[in-house]
């Protein structure tokens, strides 16, 4: 099953106005789950944490009279717009460690991304004008789907929704600002996210994926999820001995080798760019790079000597 969210224009007693609505995807249509014919939220992370119920309506919708929409007529976005929390790991490919000269880590290295920096499939990546050293990351997504703490490793899978594609976009001289790499990967628009989330049963293997990451057509970054230092389960394993995951959140499983840093020299991405990333049984996100738009100044404040 493919569950997404996305916006359509709707007629309200206001006037015209554009709606957010979670749907599943069937063929080339999109189900609205927010229907009253299926009544879930349009929020997924809302949707998610109703657990097995949820699923099931939404699994069924097909068979609904919920509207239905063309793919082509709908925006996507983000999957999950506003995650509870982003969490990404470093350093998790062998071939990436290799190409920047790091040794395998011992354990695994976390950091967050901010969740203002989440876009979607259809959305522009901005190069902020405080850098030029802008870089691509093409990694495969984790939903989760329940609140979960303390997983063992065999039942990982239990508490996951689904997957999907994200590009870790990485600010790389800001990312040495702080050992944290946080400033680095949280600027606006820094966490294209989708176009779905596709469950497990479709996926199969998370370990034995294809992902491939172009520039302009070019091919920069050509794996497989084979390449993991850390796997899924050991992740959720890690993360859920110190802190809950919670329905809706993001792991983001690391990057292959290729990214624009590792090149001499580097390939930093530039406005007029397309970042294309495909992985297999998972899905394809493409996004455009453009330049950040100057911000006019506030008005000068107007002081009043008068006393």
């Amino acid at each position: 099953m493919r569950l997404l969210t996305f916006l359509v224009p709707e007629e309200t007693p206001a006037g015209p106005a554009t709606v957010q609505c979670t749907g599943v995807v069937i063929g080339d249509d999109v189900i609205d789950l927010t229907d009253p014919a299926v009544g879930l939220p349009a929020e997924m992370d809302s949707l998610l944490g109703m657990g097995e119920e949820a699923l099931e309506r939404a699994a069924d919708a097909a068979t609904s009279s919920a509207r239905r929409f063309r793919l082509d007529e709908v925006q996507l976005l983000a999957p999950v717009p506003v995650p509870p929390k982003v969490l990404a790991i470093g350093m998790n490919y062998r071939a990436h460690a290799a190409e920047m000269g790091r040794e395998l880590p011992e354990h695994q290295y976390w950091f967050n991304k901010q969740r203002t920096s989440v876009i979607g499939p259809t959305e522009d990546i901005v190069v902020p004008a405080v850098s030029e050293q802008v870089d691509y990351e093409g990694e495969l997504g984790i939903v989760i789907g329940r609140r979960a703490k303390s997983v063992p490793a065999e039942r990982w899978l239990d508490v996951v929704a689904g997957f999907t594609v994200l590009n870790d976009v990485s600010v790389r001289d800001w990312q040495r600002h702080s050992p944290t790499f946080t400033m680095g990967k949280s600027f606006n628009t820094h966490c294209p996210m989708g176009p779905w989330i596709v469950t497990p049963d479709e996926v199969g293997d998370p370990t034995a994926l294809s992902l491939r990451t172009t520039v302009n057509g070019e091919i920069r970054q050509d794996a497989t999820t084979a390449d993991l230092i850390f796997r899924p389960a050991e992740m959720i394993e890690y993360l859920t001995t110190v802190f809950p995951l919670e329905p809706g959140d993001v792991l983001s499983t690391g990057t292959p080798a290729g990214v624009g840093a590792a090149f001499r020299p580097p390939r930093w991405l530039r406005p007029g760019d397309t970042v294309r990333i495909e992985i297999e049984r998972v899905g394809v996100l493409e996004n455009h790079v453009v330049a950040e738009v100057p911000v006019a100044p506030p008005p000068e404040p107007v002081v009043d000597d008068r006393r």
